[in-house]
């Protein structure tokens, strides 16, 4: 098949997101590739042209650099996973596309679920392949390397920048298979698509992603596909997906390399594809619960409200509460924060990004302090039930109660938002685990350090 991809951007925001959509099909497929993507360079890569060939066979597919990369804008902070979830939303609305198979390579994975889990509306399907949900090792995931091992290796990789030996070397390690001049291709490709620096950042991040709390919020078609035999991503990452997602569908995959593109083992792969494509367009699997989403939910409310209101009196404090409540929504409209009640002095708000709702909360944290008063706020993202424009659930529950034991002026979250917002540049303090009113087991919560400006203003 000949393919001439025209390369377009979509606007997420100030940034531009250069991406491209070939061939046709009754399903779109966006592609999330590991680490860096080139979306011109990658057609003249002959493993990369072959495989993304295969995938047009499956449906209309939509490819894209990643902010930071390839020919998208040159981006100097905020690439959180909640940032790349706009940036694909973006290039889906860019395409006319109103819902797609989502399918991601390593990395890429714990984006693919967090879209997935935040708009099943607009997730038709989900495909992981050689992923996991974290990438450190911790007491569920001892396989994996301890943080400073990660972090000499990403060291490592900067050093070895634009030496073409030791990028081969490097390649070989990950995918066995790969030739000479694959490597080298494969090299340069990556050369041209991110600078050092920005190899490094992005890398760093993914230290700190862990999307395990996400996983149960996950009601789309899933299928995890993992090689065998992989150096350092042992295919139990595969496993515990396919544990952990509702319904999921695990596949293992001979094979040792890490590039799906690489090697002669591709037509199982494909075949799984294949099927998996078919059962979704069929209907064959079970349909997502419309009515229930991943959020991230907000309480706030002024402490020492009863105080406050003997102090101004009836009509005093009528107009604190409407000065408090102007600040609340002004600040809600600027970070894409939804109210879905008020209650006398509280206000309870949901967002499709934990980052956004952190800030949002600082933000009005800040504002009140002008009028006199302090607020506390917690946060909490999980599964909530939509109904008649209204959110419940135990997620809901959870961020009331967490909301109920931060202090005067505490922005206190849940360790699943901490956990989402690597890349922020949030900052956290451990406020140890707790036991939450009405809520099962114990909870580990986490302070929002202050941002510069509010810190000078303590």
């Amino acid at each position: 098949m000949r393919v001439e991809p025209e390369t377009r951007y979509a606007s997420s925001g100030d940034v531009h997101i250069a991406y491209q959509a070939v061939g046709e099909g009754e399903l779109d497929l966006v592609w999330i590739p590991s680490l860096a993507h080139h979306v011109e360079l990658s057609w003249e890569n002959p493993p990369v042209a072959r495989f993304l060939r295969r995938l047009m066979e499956l449906g209309r597919l939509l490819v894209f650099d990643k902010r930071g990369t390839g020919m998208s804008d040159r981006v100097s902070s905020d690439t959180t996973l909640e940032t790349r979830m706009d940036d694909i939303r973006a290039v889906m609305d860019a395409a006319g596309s109103r819902s797609a198979v989502i399918c991601a390579l390593g990395e890429g994975g714990p984006l693919a679920m967090l879209f997935a889990a935040t708009y099943p509306e607009r997730t038709e399907g989900l495909v992981l392949i050689n992923s996991s949900p974290r990438l450190v090792q911790s007491a569920e995931f001892p396989w994996f390397p301890a943080r400073g091992e990660q972090e000499q290796r990403i060291g490592e990789m900067v050093r070895s920048w634009g030496d073409p030996q030791r990028e081969a070397e490097l390649l070989a390690v990950a995918n066995p298979d790969m030739d000479e001049d694959e490597r080298m291709i494969f090299g340069r490709t990556l050369r041209l698509s991110m600078s050092p620096g920005a190899m490094r950042d992005y890398m760093r991040m993914n230290l700190d992603v862990d999307v395990r709390g996400v996983l149960d919020s996950i009601r789309t078609p899933t299928l995890v596909l993992h090689r065998t035999h992989l150096h350092r991503l042992d295919v139990r990452g595969g496993r515990y997906l396919a544990e952990h997602i509702r319904g999921a569908k695990l596949v293992e995959l001979p094979g040792r390399n890490f590039a799906p593109a690489v090697g002669d083992d591709q037509e199982e792969l494909f075949s799984e594809l294949t099927r998996f494509f078919a059962d979704v367009r069929s209907g064959a699997w079970e349909p997502a619960e419309p009515d229930r989403m991943l959020a991230t939910v907000l309480f706030t409310d002024i402490v020492g409200s009863t105080e406050k209101m003997a102090e101004l009196g009836d009509r005093g404090w009528r107009k604190l509460l409407d000065e408090h409540h102007a600040a609340v929504r002004r600040q809600l409209s600027s970070f894409r924060g939804i109210e879905m009640d008020t209650a006398g002095d509280g206000f309870f708000a949901r967002f499709d990004g934990p980052a956004r709702a952190i800030h949002c909360a600082q933000a009005i944290t800040e504002d009140v302090r002008e009028l006199g008063i302090q607020v506390r706020a917690g946060l909490h993202t999980g599964e909530c039930e939509l109904a008649d424009g209204k959110v419940a659930g135990i997620a809901v529950s959870i961020g009331a109660r967490i909301a109920a034991s931060a202090q005067a002026g505490e922005v206190l979250v849940s360790s699943t938002v901490r956990d989402l917002v690597a890349g922020s540049g949030l900052a956290f303090e451990d406020r140890g685990t707790q036991e939450l009113k009405g809520v099962p087991g114990e909870w580990r919560l986490y302070a929002v350090e202050p941002a510069a400006s509010e810190a000078g203003a303590v």
